[in-house]
């Protein structure tokens, strides 16, 4: 039974003091100061009284004619105020007057000329509108104005309408701007909703478990542990499974970002942090998730000279000293997630504050057939679709990636009005989402097209040649996002890469210029992205991996994240040494390629003849000119070892049919990386993991 999450659900809502009311109140305030600041004494006397008090007494020396209500006010002398109200002293400052009504305005008006030339009065008359209404806005108009510009900045100031989620305005500005999350949620997740991430979610559900079941761990001495860190690449569902918590557990699920606790206010940010930690523990047992960790958990002292946030810092250690001041049981436990722990602060990540750190990794291929069925479920498809060949179709690919996959195949389908999503639709959604949108208007001279057609037959050809490169599935010469052509291939999924992998990769990469130079004697800008890819991989191999003959063993990789500021951890003399095995291992493996290329010139011209007739190409066209290719994929190696990591043996892929060409065969049957080329332009998009990630040892 889990334990529950308020006592509180039967007993009255306090009260709280709103901010408007607190306007109200001034305003009452100010009207009650205008009321008793006017210090005019007011008599009603009879129209009789009132013409004796100016024609035998002489009491009168002003006179205020209000039309509107027909009345008459006048001013009394000092010396009848005293004699008709008792209460003024002398030297007062009191108004003293008497009111009576009259018939109307010019009657009285008359009247009061006749008083000017009996001598009886002298004084000066005044018509005006009677309202204390009116007068009463009018005087303190000025401060309703500064108060509705007061109260325009300060929400300005608390970002947005409401101050920050709550109606408190600037005054709330120091409160936590948490959702809470119950169990009566309408937009729950579970771990069914979760697909994939085996691992992760063990360890996971063991502290829902926990949650839901304490008794039994703490019965044999456990402890809950007080956070859990979840590391990985963007997309790959560490806020999902966060979500997931929160609809497993059936405790309050807080969550937040980590740049909810920056605000332009000093101080604001550690008070947020303190109003967390106070609601979840009086929610507890909960759950208190923060998303983007790394906005304020950034190592402290890190980069010195160039200054530092002490704003962020003093956020960080209030969040230190908040984790590390729970009990051993106090049932609130924290999650967190980035995609950047290398930044974090030691003392953030030490056992007591986050007790586990649950690596979040790019699913492999049978996650990937598990993450394509979550998605599908809500997707009308067709009967041909192969959900084995889409996960092997997009190998790196991310659960949001893979999302998105989905999502734009139905939208392809939708275009064309079709009834269902085929499969067909997605290989579409692929091409687009890895090369962009097709672009057949472009308009391409013939000498252009055959340039374009030669280089991409020149990758082709290397890459088919070498038994390390990726296989080919599909080359095109249709322009395609920024790029004038591009050919997929299908990268394997390595855990370690030998050296000899990355020298065939430079190779093929580099087939498309050195087909250009071979066949046309001269050589384009078309590869300016080729090159950049194969400089990053060489430089890669020297100063990373240790995989040179002059450099052998040494790594300048910092694989805490903190790199080396202005200073380079090698001399001026290495770098140079450093710059000639890049250079070599470049100029060697272009050598290569020429090579290879003289070699099969008479099958690279067929492929380039097809490439011009039919502009794109796929695996079987190749192997009608170059044969089959001697060595298998590491991933047919791998489903043949062990088959059961797909439901049933991979089919070929289903192309366009207004492609006149073979679909590819199961060796090498998908859609996937492009190798862009034939872009005159020098930000031609970078296809995703240009060189192995830096091999830091089996962990």
């Amino acid at each position: 039974m889990p334990l529950p999450t308020s006592n509180n659900s039967g007993n009255k809502k306090p009260f709280k003091l709103n901010l408007w009311w607190m306007y109200a109140i001034v305003f009452l305030v100010l009207g009650g100061l205008y009321m008793l600041d006017n210090n005019t004494i007011q008599k009603k006397v009879s129209y009789t009284e009132f013409e004796r008090l100016i024609v035998e007494e002489h009491g009168i020396k002003n006179i205020i004619v209000y039309s509107d209500k027909k009345e008459a006010e006048g001013i009394l002398t000092d010396s009848l105020a005293r004699v008709m109200f008792d209460n003024i002293a002398d030297g007062s400052q009191v108004r003293a007057a008497v009111t009576t009504d009259i018939s109307s305005a010019d009657r009285f008006d008359t009247k009061i000329d006749e008083w000017r030339a009996s001598g009886a009065f002298k004084g000066d008359v005044k018509y005006e509108r009677s309202g204390m209404l009116g007068s009463f806005l009018w005087s303190i108009a000025p401060i309703v104005i500064l108060i509705i510009a007061w109260i325009w900045i300060m929400r300005r100031m608390s970002g947005g309408a409401g101050g920050g989620g709550s109606a408190g305005g600037v005054f709330s500005v120091g409160k936590s701007k948490a959702m809470l999350f119950d169990k009566n949620n309408a937009d729950k997740v579970t771990f069914k909703d979760v697909a994939g991430l085996s691992e992760a979610k063990t360890e996971i559900e063991e502290i829902v478990e926990f949650l839901k079941n304490p008794k039994r761990y703490t019965d044999l001495g456990g402890k809950i542990p007080k956070g859990a860190l979840l590391v990985g690449p963007p997309g790959t569902g560490k806020t999902l499974l966060a979500k997931a918590v929160a609809g497993e557990a059936n405790v309050p699920f807080f969550s937040m970002s980590g740049s909810d606790f920056v605000e332009m206010f000093v101080g604001v940010g550690a008070s947020r942090v303190r109003d967390l930690f106070r609601q979840a523990k009086e929610k507890a047992p909960c759950i208190v998730f923060i998303d983007e960790i790394d906005a304020v958990g950034r190592a402290r002292g890190r980069n010195a000279n160039m200054g530092s946030n002490d704003e962020r810092e003093n956020t960080l250690n209030q969040l230190l000293t908040e984790m590390d001041g729970f009990g051993s049981n106090s049932g609130v436990i924290i999650l967190a997630a980035t995609n950047r722990a290398d930044i974090l602060d030691k003392a953030l990540m030490r056992a007591g504050r986050f007790d586990r750190q649950i690596y979040v990794d790019l699913p492999d291929l049978p996650d990937r057939v598990a993450i394509f069925k979550v998605h599908l479920r809500n997707i009308k498809i067709s009967g041909d679709l192969d959900i084995d060949l889409l996960a092997r179709q997009t190998p790196g690919f991310s659960g949001a990636d893979i999302a998105n996959v989905c999502n734009e195949a139905a939208l392809i389908a939708a275009r064309h009005n079709k009834p269902s999503v085929s499969a067909e639709d997605f290989s579409a959604a692929i091409d687009r989402i890895i090369g962009g949108l097709e672009k057949r208007s472009k308009i391409t001279t013939d000498e252009e097209k055959r340039s374009i057609a030669i280089h991409e037959a020149g990758h082709a050809t290397v890459s088919w040649h070498l038994r390390y490169a990726n296989p080919l599935v599909k080359v095109t010469i249709v322009p395609r996002g920024k790029a004038l052509g591009a050919a997929w291939y299908l990268p394997e999924e390595r855990q370690i890469t030998p050296s000899q992998v990355i020298l065939d990769e430079i190779c093929a990469t580099l087939g498309g210029r050195a087909a250009e130079e071979v066949f046309l004697g001269r050589i384009s800008t078309g590869a300016a992205n080729d090159l950049e890819r194969v400089t990053k991989q060489a430089y890669a191999m020297v100063v990373y991996y240790g995989m040179s003959d002059k450099l052998p063993n040494l790594s300048y990789y910092d694989s805490t994240g903190q790199d080396y500021g202005f200073t380079k951890p090698f001399s001026d003399d290495r770098a140079k040494v450093i710059d000639q095995e890049v250079s070599r291992i470049i100029a060697e493996q272009y050598e290569r390629a020429k090579e290879l290329l003289r070699t099969h010139a008479e099958g690279h011209a067929k492929l380039t003849e097809v490439l011009i007739q039919r502009e794109v190409i796929f695996t079987q066209d190749v192997i009608d000119i170059f044969g089959e290719r001697p060595w298998k994929s590491r991933t047919d190696e791998i489903l043949a070892h062990d088959p059961r990591l797909l439901g049933k043996p991979a089919t070929p892929a289903i192309e366009a049919p207004a492609t006149p060409t073979a679909p590819a065969t199961p060796d090498a049957p998908t859609d996937t990386t492009p190798e862009t080329s034939d872009d005159d332009k020098k930000d031609a998009p970078e296809p995703p993991t240009p060189t192995p990630p830096p091999y830091t040892g089996d962990k």
